[in-house]
């Protein structure tokens, strides 16, 4: 589908948009819509792949500990660049290696000195792990889980070479399946998050004969009545993960990762979620070279603009759970 607009500038005077003024978005937010493009997303396979972490938090010679749908974790980087990941308990009294050093490529316990080398050490052996260059996956084949697969879908990016990324992380009490919902829903950006969005309208929901996708216009605020207007798409390439892709307008090609990684077991009782979610920023204007070369100024920007809306979207995500784990969640 094809949208024809013609902007020159990728800023727009757009109209004031008072916020209770704006068309209401309650009647196209249909519930059952929601829940349908949430169900086939969660129905997809993920080979048994987690993201982990950004692969920027993850520095030579320092260990990161995390703990994913219940398993704690273990990571480190050696000194050729290689990732290794593992159980985050030592075998031999438990201690937490996430606490722990890494000396010469090899993770010492802190405990007692025990060495895990990246191939494995007593009664410790790696897990399977990816670096896709932004971000690090981890392979958990648990019990009743489906095949692993070899790598995990990693989305299509911009190349790393004309883009700036940045990765924010989150966690909330919900499960991944609230994160992934509220992604779906796209009718809520100007009401929710006034403050960043402006002008939206969803002109294609998703067809599952045709295909599975949301397209959205969409005008991101930046300050008074300047905007920049956009056509975006959102697709939900596996059960915990939703990307949103600028196909028109300033940013063509960029894209925003949302990983919903599950921190506690399934079906915990009182669970959470960590969102781990990759922007990544391109465009084909010729001072966007310059925005590459100031990228450690950007980030913490881009991480900053990311958090304000997560905290929003969070209190979604956590108010979703609440209302689906009595039974209350409408549509449902």
């Amino acid at each position: 589908m094809k949208i024809a607009h013609s902007w020159h500038s990728p800023l727009r005077p757009l109209p004031r948009q008072v916020w209770s003024e704006q068309p209401a978005t309650w009647q196209a937010a249909k519930p059952h819509l929601i829940h349908s493009a949430l169900k086939r997303a969660t129905a997809r396979p993920s080979g048994n792949w987690f993201v982990l972490a950004a692969g920027r938090h993850l520095p030579p010679g320092r260990p990161l500990g995390r703990t994913v749908a219940g398993e704690e974790i273990v990571a480190w980087r050696t000194p050729t660049g290689q990732v290794v990941a593992g159980p985050g308990a030592c075998p031999h009294l438990g201690a937490p290696l996430g606490k722990s050093r890494v000396v010469g490529g090899e993770l010492v316990c802190h405990w007692h000195g025990l060495r895990l080398a990246p191939n494995g050490g007593p009664g410790w052996s790696p897990l399977p792990v990816h670096d896709d260059g932004v971000l690090v996956w981890v392979r958990l084949d648990q019990e009743d889980a489906e095949p692993g697969t070899p790598l995990p879908a990693v989305p299509q990016r911009p190349p790393r070479a004309q883009a700036v990324e940045a990765v924010t992380v989150l966690e909330g009490a919900c499960e991944a399946e609230d994160i992934i919902a509220n992604r779906l829903d796209p009718w809520h950006g100007s009401w929710f998050h006034p403050y960043a969005f402006t002008h939206l309208t969803v002109l294609e929901e998703p067809d599952p004969a045709s295909g599975d996708r949301f397209l959205v216009r969409v005008a991101y605020r930046l300050g008074g009545r300047a905007a920049v207007p956009v056509v975006a798409e959102f697709t939900a390439p596996g059960p915990r993960t939703v990307v949103m892709r600028i196909l028109q307008g300033e940013g063509a090609g960029s894209s925003v990762e949302t990983h919903a990684t599950p921190i506690t077991a399934p079906n915990d009782q009182r669970p959470r979620t960590a969102v781990i979610e990759a922007v990544i920023a391109t465009s084909a204007r010729t001072g966007f070279g310059a925005a590459r070369a100031a990228a450690p100024l950007l980030r913490p920007f881009m991480r900053r603009a990311a958090t304000r809306l997560w905290r929003d979207d969070m209190a979604y995500a956590e108010r979703r759970w609440q209302l689906r784990s009595n039974g209350r969640l409408p549509g449902m």
